[in-house]
Parts: structure tokens; C-alpha cells; sequence
């Protein structure tokens, strides 16, 4: 007997057995089980995530000599002729080469007839956004109304080309996705029943390669088991697939992290000997990046299931929340800039010297404005004020705590916090000290900050400040009734902006334009000189 390869072996023959679209089988199940059936229905999404298979389930739901309900019993003559694509009344079509007018016609001529061997027609057209005009125009009247007998299954992978006439006629269901996890789980079920030898880290990375299509993961382990001669290995499936260790990844963040140029170049250099796809690199940079900067958000829901939670925990604690999500922008922009680069090393050389040339805290070292777009970034203010304001601070930083140590905004200045914890500060309102405790009061408006690391950061970088051990009290409960100085900045911003703005008014040049053209100032474009 010829092998049959494992993307039709492993094909779902009942709803028990699909992977993922919960939502989807659900419907479906119910649907059957209780005879309410629709006479038209539209399973979208992409590649390889069951919506053919979903169809021809449902059609032997519908043909299966026990009775119609969402458990065919798959021995019947049936189930199986179904299973096998031999029969007679599910008619399959592949849209894509039968776009003429006249194939649809001559498709639909048949519609009126009855059942030949089962209980329904079944008409399943795959790829149904790929009719012509005129194609859909023969089948909308059929779809409306079709005899009783009939029952449409419609697929594709681009429902925005169909038109809303077809959509208003049909029961939409759409497919998602299915994640690594579901992937990983459905593979390794099948190498234990197929007694494949295999390793975890293999079977991740050709769930993860597979970019949520079922189909592609069979594919390639198909690929994966010829290459290995019988087995799915690390290292090997690495090769097959063109793409490195993720410990290069860690390594790279790592030389970011510690702002080391020559280890970082002496990492590329060592990915390069490997010869890799740069454009898969970026993507498995950008893919850390993202657990990376969960991690720093609610670090218990980092999963194991990529077997690197300890790797993106301590790059987590080594980065900055700032410095993340700068490297992931672009990682995310040279990925799609590679491509134009006249060769692939030199290209990825470039975004990673970027990632290192633009971290905000390497332009505080070095007193030149941090050259970020993050949002985050961009609210920082040139290295050389904080400065002057730490300067100000080893007098007060060994002084006892006093009620009259007051300037909040100097304070905050001379902190080394970043990220979250420092936004929270700043919107912070100082009510003074007791004892070893400084009390402080939220802005309502920003209370989502409020957070036990956030708090615990500010009392290290605070008792670091005073030189003793201090700890915080935050109120987030009232309004203030002092200014923060978030506010405090963003009211002088305001102030600048009105006096831009009352000067452009009485500017006598500009008057003199705007009575001489009959013009008018675009108040949007007006800006302080600061």
C-alpha cells in the first residue's frame, strides 16, 4: 500500500476530532442535533485551518444512513464513500478553475433533482470568491431559495471579495488561527501514534514555522520526518527550515541589554556562520520582544510552552519597559525594510546598531535627547535639566527627612526610575513625610498605575535617595488638590501653546497678509519656539 502523507491521514473525520474552532463545532453540533439546519453556509479563513474538512464533516452529519445528527457513525456506506470522495451527492468545486458563467449554469441545472444516494445534495464550493460576476449572478437566486434537498457549503480564504448579497444569504462562520500550543499538542499526538521518535523543542519550532495553519504543520512534519530519516530532531529541523538556536536570540538581547557594541557584533558574526534566513532572525527577535514585554506587565502569565519562560524572565528584568517596546518597533520596521538592503548581514548589522543607537538610556549617558518615536521616550526630557537637577541632590540626599523636602519634580528628576513606575510618580501629588513615610496622592485620572512593583520601585529608588529605608504611601481615592507635576507640565505646555498662539493673533505682519489675501492662520499649525 502507497504512504499516504499525514495531512490526509490525520484529516478530522468527525467534529471530536478537530483541533480549535470550539466556536465553529459548537454551532454546527447544535445545529444538527436539534434540526435546525440552514440551507446556506460560509466557513472563512486562512490556509489550512479546517474548512473544507469542517464542510465535508458536516456533510456526512447530513448523509449518514443513522440519522442526521453531529456523530456520523463513519462505517455506513455513506461515511465512508465520503471519507474516500467518491460520493455522488456531495459535489465538490474548486471555484478557482470553474470561474465561467456557464460552469456555474451548468452546475446549477442540476440543483432541482433529487438526492441520488443520500439525504441532501450537498454543494461545496471551495475558493468561492474566485467566481466571476456573472457566476455569482446565476447562483443568487439558487442560494436564496434552493429545493429542500440542497444544501450549500461555501469556502474561502478572502470573504471580502464576496459580494453582500451572497454574505446576506449565508451563515457566516470564521476560522481562526490555531495557536503554537494547539498545534504542538495535535503533532506530538500524532508522532506517539505513529511511533516517531522526536524532540519537544523540534516539534515547537515546526508548530511555530507553521504560522497557525494545521495543513503546514503536517506539511513540514512530513518534510521533518523524510529529513531525519525517520525521526524529528532539533538541530535538524533547524537546518531543514533555515533558521537558528533561539539561545543566538537571547544572546543578541543580551549584548543590547548590556549596551555592548563589540558583543553584539561578535553575536551577528556568529549567527552569520550558521547562514541564516535574517528575515526569520527578526521575526524570532520581534516574537521574544512580545513575551518579553508581557513578562514585565503580569509576569505569571508567561507560559513554558516555547521552553524559554526563564530566558524571557531575565531578559525582562534586564531591560527597561522603555527599551523594549523601542526595539521591538524596530525590529518590526527593519523586518520589513530588509529586503531593500543590498545584502542581508549588512542589513540586520544596521538594525541592531539602531536598536543600540537609539536606546533612550544611552542618550541620558550621554547627554543628548533620546532620538525615540515611543510615546514613552518622547515625554523624557533632555538629559542635560536632569542633570542640573541631580546635581542639586547630594546636599538633600544626606539630610534627615523633613516635611520642607517638597519639590516633587527635583525629586523625581533625580530618581533613576523609567517605564510605568516613573509615570506614576509624576502624577503623583507630595504631602509630605512622617517619620519614614512619604505620602503621596494619585491623580484618579491615571489610577490604573498604581501597582505593588510600581510602589516597590519608587520606595527603592527613594530610599536610595534619602539614604535610608523608606517606604510609600500612595491615596488613589480622592481628587487632588495639589498640582502633580504631569499636570504641572502639561499646564505649562498649555500656557506656551496660548501665547504661541495670542502672538500669531497680534503678529501686525500676519493681520496685514490675511486682510491683503483674505487668508487665515491654520491654528493647528502654530507651535512655541520651545
Amino acid at each position: 500500500m502507497s504512504y499516504q502523507v499525514l495531512a490526509r491521514k490525520w484529516r478530522p473525520r468527525d467534529f471530536t476530532e478537530l483541533v480549535g474552532q470550539e466556536h465553529v463545532q459548537r454551532a454546527l453540533v447544535n445545529a444538527l442535533d436539534n434540526d435546525r439546519l440552514h440551507h446556506a453556509y460560509l466557513f472563512t479563513g486562512t490556509r489550512g485551518v479546517g474548512k473544507t474538512t469542517i464542510a465535508r464533516i458536516f456533510a456526512k452529519s447530513l448523509n449518514c444512513e443513522e440519522g442526521v445528527s453531529s456523530k456520523p457513525c463513519g462505517k455506513c456506506s455513506a461515511c465512508e464513500e465520503i471519507n474516500e470522495g467518491r460520493f455522488v451527492d456531495l459535489i465538490e468545486v474548486d471555484a478557482a478553475s470553474r470561474t465561467k458563467v456557464e460552469d456555474t449554469r451548468e452546475l446549477l441545472e442540476n440543483v432541482q433533482y433529487a438526492p441520488t444516494r443520500g439525504r441532501y445534495k450537498v454543494y461545496l464550493i471551495d475558493e468561492v470568491h474566485m467566481l466571476s460576476q456573472h457566476s455569482f449572478n446565476a447562483l443568487l437566486k439558487t442560494l436564496e431559495e434552493p429545493p429542500p434537498h440542497v444544501k450549500f457549503l461555501l469556502a474561502t480564504t478572502d470573504p471580502q471579495k464576496l459580494l453582500v448579497t451572497i454574505l446576506s444569504r449565508c451563515l457566516q462562520f470564521n476560522l481562526k488561527s490555531l495557536t503554537v500550543p494547539q498545534i504542538t499538542t495535535q503533532l506530538e499526538t500524532i508522532l506517539k501514534q505513529e511511533n516517531i521518535e522526536y524532540e519537544d523543542a523540534a516539534v515547537r519550532q515546526l508548530a511555530f514555522s507553521a504560522s497557525g495553519s494545521m495543513r503546514d504543520a503536517l506539511s513540514l512534519l512530513d518534510q521533518a520526518i523524510a529529513f531525519g530519516n525517520g525521526s524529528v530532531h532539533e538541530a535538524e529541523v533547524r537546518s531543514m527550515l533555515g533558521s537558528i538556536d533561539r539561545d543566538v536570540v537571547y544572546r543578541l538581547l543580551t549584548a543590547l541589554s548590556q549596551a555592548d557594541a563589540a558583543l553584539l557584533m561578535e553575536e551577528v558574526a556568529r549567527a552569520d556562520s550558521f547562514a541564516p534566513d535574517y528575515a526569520m532572525l527578526l521575526a524570532d527577535i520581534v516574537s521574544v520582544l512580545q513575551r518579553v514585554a508581557v513578562a514585565q506587565t503580569l509576569p505569571d502569565a508567561v507560559d513554558d510552552s516555547q521552553g524559554d519562560r526563564d530566558a524571557v524572565l531575565s531578559l525582562a528584568a534586564a531591560l527597561s519597559a522603555e527599551d523594549v517596546q523601542l526595539y521591538y518597533q524596530i525590529a518590526l520596521l527593519g523586518r520589513r525594510d530588509l529586503p531593500l538592503s543590498p545584502e542581508p548581514r549588512g542589513g540586520f548589522e544596521m538594525v541592531m546598531l539602531r536598536m543600540l543607537a537609539f536606546r533612550p538610556a544611552a542618550a541620558e549617558q550621554t547627554g543628548v535627547p533620546a532620538a525615540s518615536t515611543s510615546a514613552t521616550a518622547m515625554k523624557q526630557t533632555p538629559a542635560t535639566p536632569v542633570r542640573q537637577a541631580s546635581r542639586k541632590t547630594p546636599a538633600a540626599a544626606a539630610a534627615p527627612l523633613s516635611s520642607e523636602d517638597s519639590d516633587w519634580s527635583a525629586i523625581i528628576a533625580s530618581l533613576s526610575l523609567k517605564g510605568m513606575a516613573r509615570e506614576m510618580s509624576l502624577n503623583c501629588a507630595f504631602h509630605g513625610i512622617e517619620g519614614d513615610v512619604v505620602n503621596l496622592s494619585l491623580d484618579p485620572a491615571h489610577g490604573h498605575l498604581l501597582g505593588k512593583a510600581r510602589v516597590e520601585q519608587l520606595e527603592q529608588a527613594l530610599s536610595g535617595h534619602y539614604q535610608r529605608t523608606v517606604s510609600v504611601r500612595i491615596d488613589a481615592g480622592k481628587q487632588l488638590e495639589t498640582e502633580t507635576p504631569a499636570a504641572r507640565k502639561t499646564r505649562e505646555i498649555q500656557e506656551r501653546q496660548r501665547k504661541a498662539e495670542q502672538s500669531i493673533d497680534e503678529d501686525e505682519n500676519i493681520r496685514a497678509l490675511q486682510d491683503a489675501f483674505g487668508g487665515s492662520v491654520a491654528q493647528d499649525s502654530i507651535r512655541p519656539r520651545d
